[in-house]
């Protein structure tokens, strides 16, 4: 389930103008380019820009949809009280199921710097960071930099920080703590970054996928931005597609999409569908359900699950117990391994998935993975934890009737050739098709 260098083919969204994208052009996007297009705009009044982003209603693409204007605002305040601040623009894409951010730092740095130089100017910023664990994504945005005449970011000084990759990396307070000298490795909260973050002052920690968004705010303002999308979940999001028996694809999709619009675009048929690994890793699995969903945070979470970064695994011939075993033994193998919760909870919960897949687990052992579900969510310091819990939680509350035949050794797909992965549903490369 992993896709290779020729597989990922990128595309905007039938009928609405691509925001991120550039799906008619590929290689990486230089400055000229971006400036012709109307890239690197003068900012004239950065009080005015920050009650754009406040109404147009921008959530952060990174995972935990957050309202960017509030984080901004935080931040911001933080340098009208005389304090020095820093901004983080967040591309270490530790979530193996999503290529976006990659996508983004390779094809389009621009795009992602001229959103990093409008953060910092709301924010007083005199230091800015680019945090990324990918080679060609570094080398992109460090060319990138060089070609932009020095005065573009004012006094803002932008250093390119490089991490080794993994699935806890790119949590806020890891990517601080990488900053700062010290492992990429999450810290407790409180304090969040915003309050004490890199060098121990306001700093705001944001995906790159969002800040990229912030240009397209400056140039058409907060209404032009809302245009497309729900009121409760405004503008585009970039998806990553796996799954579903063909190749990985990028797509910018409007909120309120509907999933079988989706599946349509895909190229794959909803009667093949038996559910979703949702958000990456993180969100969990969903059933048919989503076959009556629409692409949005309120509809989402109303199925008990949630878009995260976007990332959307389509299961078909794969058995939802084999994919939660698989991404469990994932998390068990990433966990930071500070937490015990979350280094013996992780474990627990994989040799239970694993055991059900395998067709020798008890009644017994669902019951202890029910149990663990509910009292270990939220006892970790990042979200690894959680990520574990909501798929143990999905698996059980969405496919009762397929986990029951797993009890009696009566599951067809995985005693023929049960799905196994090391990185489920990963996208190893990012090469546009």
């Amino acid at each position: 389930m992993t896709s290779t260098a020729t597989d990922l083919a990128v595309a905007a969204w039938p009928d609405c103008a691509p925001r991120l994208l550039r799906p008619s052009e590929a290689g990486t996007e230089d400055y000229a380019e971006y400036t012709r297009a109307g890239g690197y705009r003068p900012l004239i009044d950065a009080d005015a820009l920050l009650t754009q982003v406040d109404l147009s209603g921008l959530l952060g693409r990174g995972g935990a949809a957050f309202p960017i204007g509030t984080k901004l605002r935080t931040v911001h305040n933080a340098h009208q009280r005389g304090s020095e601040t820093v901004v983080v623009a967040n591309g270490e894409e530790g979530e193996p199921a999503s290529v976006k951010d990659r996508w983004l730092l390779r094809n389009r740095p621009h795009l992602v710097l001229d959103g990093l130089r409008l953060a910092t100017a709301v924010a007083g910023a005199r230091r800015a960071y680019v945090y990324v664990s990918d080679s060609p994504a570094a080398n992109a945005v460090t060319a990138a930099l060089s070609e932009v005449p020095p005065e573009t970011f004012g006094a803002t000084e932008i250093t390119v920080v490089t991490v080794e990759p993994g699935y806890v990396a790119g949590e806020e307070t890891a990517a601080v703590r990488r900053i700062n000298g010290g492992p990429a490795k999450p810290t407790d909260k409180p304090p969040r970054p915003f309050e004490e973050g890199v060098a121990g002052v306001p700093t705001m920690v944001s995906n790159v996928e969002t800040l990229a968004n912030l240009p397209y705010i400056h140039e058409h303002g907060a209404e032009k931005f809302r245009s497309v999308g729900t009121p409760m979940s405004p503008g585009t999001f970039l998806a990553t597609i796996t799954g579903g028996g063909r190749p990985a694809a990028l797509y910018e999709i409007p909120h309120g999409a509907s999933f079988s619009d989706l599946l349509h675009l895909h190229g794959v048929t909803s009667d093949a569908v038996t559910g979703v690994l949702m958000g990456g890793y993180f969100a969990g699995l969903v059933n048919t359900d989503i076959l009556d969903a629409t692409l949005d945070h309120e509809s989402v979470r109303r199925l008990g699950s949630g878009l995260g970064c976007g990332a959307i695994s389509i299961l078909t011939d794969d058995c939802p117990v084999a994919v939660a075993a698989a991404v469990m033994s994932y998390f068990d193998r990433e966990n930071a391994g500070q937490c015990g919760s979350c280094f013996n909870g992780t474990a627990a919960m994989a040799a239970v998935t694993s055991a059900l897949r395998d067709g020798v687990a008890t009644q017994e052992d669902v019951t202890r993975l029910e149990r663990w579900s509910v009292v270990l969510r939220g006892r970790g310091a990042c979200g690894t934890l959680d990520g574990a819990t909501n798929v143990a939680a999905s698996l059980l509350r969405q496919f009762p009737q397929v986990v029951a035949r797993h009890l009696t050794d009566d599951c067809t797909a995985c005693r023929a050739d049960a799905f196994a992965a090391v990185r489920p549903y990963e996208v190893e490369a990012v090469a546009q098709s």
